[in-house]
């Protein structure tokens, strides 16, 4: 039987259903507590979800049961659920996505069941121009966040040469992700071209941990740094995102000497961050990725650049 509750929020009557229902079972956390926890840290999440085109990762049976992706937005929403039209290339059509751009839609989007929250680099309309680039550490076992956390502070070094400012976030399952705000003009073809270049650069300095390329074979022990994330047709899980795994785990900003930390005691538990976690530290801590949204730094790089260069590698 379909349990529906109504709720008012800033204003809209949103009718919501099955809220007792449990969506992670292993640790008793219902759907209407993930309602709740987005409710609760929307003063930090929506700023980074603000005319972001939205991908929906929907897990209707809760995280133990099948999921779906969802790009256009349901025919069925709200007239008041704004849209972002993007033509799709592999699609050869138009797609309208969700824009999440105000606590009503963040709710009805979480009604949805969609758990996760997976975001364009760019802001609607100007799709071609993203407004950052991110690098996805991706352990490959027996390697874990530990090493991701190496990985990244070898990374800090070398965009620092760049003169460039870096900011660390849990990927809410088992990565690290560094974020790298531009919020100046630039494509795709820049961004990625400069993060491939970064990451290979990473790869040939410590063959031993990092590697480049995307074959899953070649990343037992190592830490596979993304950098193909850098693209206009795909989307990264945004911060303060919940994850879809056993417990209701956050892709939370973190700080540098958090990351120092956990690597120098080994010690991966330090940044995993379950949903009240993440309440806690917004409340003391702010948003540590807001500079993430305003950040002017400009990417002195074109695809011609990686020509010949000789990097001073660490």
């Amino acid at each position: 039987m379909r349990h529906e509750s109504e709720l008012d929020v800033a204003g809209r009557r949103l009718r919501l259903s099955n809220l007792e229902k449990l969506f992670y079972p292993k640790v008793g956390f219902t759907k209407g507590q993930i309602i709740d926890y987005y409710i609760r840290i929307s003063p930090a999440l929506l700023p980074h979800l603000e005319s972001r085109p939205l991908t929906l990762k929907r897990y209707p049976n809760g995280v133990e049961a099948d999921y779906f992706y969802e790009k256009q937005c349901p025919s069925h929403r709200p007239g008041w659920v704004n849209t972002a039209r993007v033509w799709s290339e592999g699609n050869r059509a138009d797609i309208n996505f969700c824009l999440v751009n105000d606590l009503p839609t963040l709710v009805w989007v979480a009604n949805l069941a969609d758990i996760e929250l997976h975001t364009s680099l760019s802001r609607y309309p100007q799709i071609h121009s993203p407004t950052m680039l991110v690098f996805d550490l991706d352990p490959g076992p027996p390697a874990d966040i530990v090493q991701c956390c190496e990985v990244g502070i070898w990374l800090r070094e070398i965009l620092d040469k760049f003169g460039l400012n870096c900011f660390p976030k849990t990927s809410g399952s088992k990565g690290l992700q560094i974020y790298v705000p531009l919020n100046t003009p630039t494509d795709y073809e820049i961004t990625k071209d400069f993060s491939k270049n970064i990451a290979e650069s990473l790869e040939r300095a410590h063959p031993e941990l990092v590697v480049s390329r995307m074959a899953k074979a070649l990343r037992s022990g190592k830490v596979f740094v993304d950098w193909s994330q850098n693209d206009d047709h795909k989307t990264t899980i945004c911060v303060y995102s919940l994850r879809a795994k056993e417990t209701p785990t956050v892709s939370t900003p973190v700080t540098w000497k958090e990351v120092q930390a956990a690597l120098a005691q080994r010690n991966g538990h330090k940044l995993t961050f379950q949903s009240e976690d993440v309440l806690q530290r917004a409340e003391k801590m702010g948003d540590l990725f807001a500079p993430v949204l305003k950040l002017k730094q400009h990417l002195n790089w074109t695809p011609s650049d990686a020509q010949g260069v000789i990097w001073n590698e660490p």
